[in-house]
């Protein structure tokens, strides 16, 4: 699946998605002050095993805001797309410290926390920061192309 993030120069950015079955919807990004939301979909989904929003797509789902609410696992992965999102922009804190939050966050909205380890989260946290240094050279009309491969 291809991701083509476009900086904005208004309030939003935008996501314009291809996957096997062909160009999906493009969605408006509003601004947060770091990166998208939906690259931090990008970041997490690339090293958990289950699907999130984005594998969803990918698997011929749709790309509305409400998809994946009725899957179990792609609530964990947006669970754990709002921690790592939470974190970026506040700071870092210790591993199992997020960890607990992650389990919080799950526990209090009754989902089943994926099993994340400190090394699945080491790997979430690199890849972020990496993503946010290269959308930060990114010029406004400018975009950045991810790929996500197929899940396993």
């Amino acid at each position: 699946m291809h991701l083509t993030f476009t900086k904005g120069s208004g309030k939003y950015d935008r996501l314009d998605i291809v996957t096997a079955a062909g160009a999906q919807p493009a969605i408006a990004c509003p601004k947060q002050g770091i990166v998208p939301h939906d690259m931090v979909h990008f970041a997490v989904e690339a090293e958990v095993e289950s699907l999130g929003f984005l594998g969803g797509i990918a698997a011929g789902g749709d790309s509305s805001f409400q998809a994946g609410a009725d899957d179990p696992h792609a609530r964990a992965v947006e669970r754990l797309v709002e921690t790592v999102q939470a974190e970026a922009w506040s700071g870092p804190v210790p591993d199992a410290e997020f960890i607990a939050l992650y389990r919080t966050t799950c526990d209090a909205r009754g989902d089943a926390a994926l099993d994340l380890t400190a090394a699945t989260l080491a790997a979430i946290r690199s890849r972020l920061g990496e993503l946010t240094v290269r959308w930060g050279a990114v010029p406004v009309g400018g975009n950045l192309v991810l790929h996500l491969p197929p899940a396993a």
